[in-house]
């Protein structure tokens, strides 16, 4: 992906860099740590891993610029899952607070990014119209928000800890309990989708989806840590989840296993 709205990235990306004083180059892709687009054990990769070459497509200059998102386009309670929702009480669940940094390959923040989360409510069904689990809905939880990074490339959420579900792979499969994330950068094109797991979950080591990656330090890298430090006394426990564009440490992305 060209980050920097030019048809020739490479020039674009000396340039910049060149302008600020940064010579370093991106770090070269650990393609090892990526699942094969073709992983029986996760059935739905039969019908979709492509059978042929990859094609390159030119993105059109307005794919590649734009939006830049601001503090005013947000509502106050987007970061909040807790109250975002609510209705005529607070939503069903064990209370907590998800928190990390969005950083660059060398570890700077990376400021404005646009961060989406959605999930499973505490009993692991998602508000949507084609999730037909039997679970019952909760009225005070829509299970979804935003928040922008702030100059120290920091963001925060609150919300409930949401339960496994089975799913259609396996006869008695169950998905590990899950936030979906999304980052944007200058444009809608910059999109990255990752999932967050918790510590210590044991469906963890039964997930195709989450054993499809073959590298232990890349799936360790999508579990959140309990972080006692940063727990709201007699309130929430807290969760922490960096997320890290590109690089050796990179966080793993389901839709763009490079990063940024």
């Amino acid at each position: 992906m060209n980050p920097y709205g030019d048809p020739k990235p490479a020039a674009a990306a000396s340039r910049v860099r060149a302008a600020r004083g940064d010579c370093r180059e991106y770090f070269p892709r650990e393609r090892g740590i990526h699942p094969p687009a073709l992983f029986p054990e996760y059935k739905t990769t039969v019908l979709r891993a492509p059978q042929k070459a990859k094609l390159s497509l030119q993105q059109s200059l307005s794919e590649l610029t734009g939006p830049v998102f601001g503090d005013g386009d947000l509502d106050p309670l987007d970061n909040d899952l807790l109250r975002n929702g609510r209705v005529d009480g607070e939503p069903i669940g064990e209370r907590i607070v998800v928190h990390g940094r969005v950083l660059d390959q060398d570890g700077r923040p990376v400021r404005g990014a646009l961060l989406e989360f959605w999930q499973a409510n505490a009993g692991g069904r998602y508000r949507h119209k084609k999730d037909h689990y039997l679970a019952p809905l909760d009225p005070n939880f829509t299970g979804c928000g935003r928040t922008l990074s702030d100059d120290d490339g920091r963001y925060c959420l609150r919300t409930v800890r949401p339960g496994p579900y089975p799913w259609r792979n396996g006869l008695n499969d169950w998905r590990p309990a899950h936030i979906h994330f999304s980052v944007f950068g200058q444009a809608f094109v910059q999109r990255l989708v990752t999932q967050m797991y918790f510590e210590g979950d044991p469906l963890l080591a039964l997930c195709p989806i989450y054993q499809a990656i073959p590298d232990a330090g890349a799936r360790a890298r999508l579990v959140a840590p309990l972080d006692l430090n940063a727990s709201l006394p007699l309130d929430s426990l807290a969760y922490r989840f960096d997320i890290v564009l590109r690089g050796r440490r990179q966080t793993w992305f389901e839709n763009r296993p490079e990063g940024l």
